[in-house]
């Protein structure tokens, strides 16, 4: 595996609980941030995967059928478009 090294400047408030937690684990405080990063980068990935999944399948004449339900009624306050 190709490693490279990073200087990682964090709070110390998460710095503590991650050095807690990783303890709690066995671990060392590399592996521990290493396995959440790599769960993070994961979780992002999946995601992000599967609304271009959804996008793909979007039709946009039901997109429309939809907007032709709401008809002509003005956006309920706080629903307007930015700039007017």
């Amino acid at each position: 595996m190709n490693k490279a090294a990073y200087a990682l400047k964090l709070p110390q408030s998460l710095k503590t609980a991650a050095q807690r937690l990783a303890r709690e684990d066995g671990v060392s405080l590399n592996q521990w941030i290493t396995v959440a990063l790599a769960e993070k980068v994961g979780a992002v990935e999946t995601a992000a995967d599967f609304f271009r999944q959804r996008a793909s399948r979007a039709n946009p004449a039901d997109f429309q059928e939809i907007l032709d339900k709401v008809g002509k009624k003005p956006p309920l306050p706080g629903d307007e478009m930015p700039g007017g």
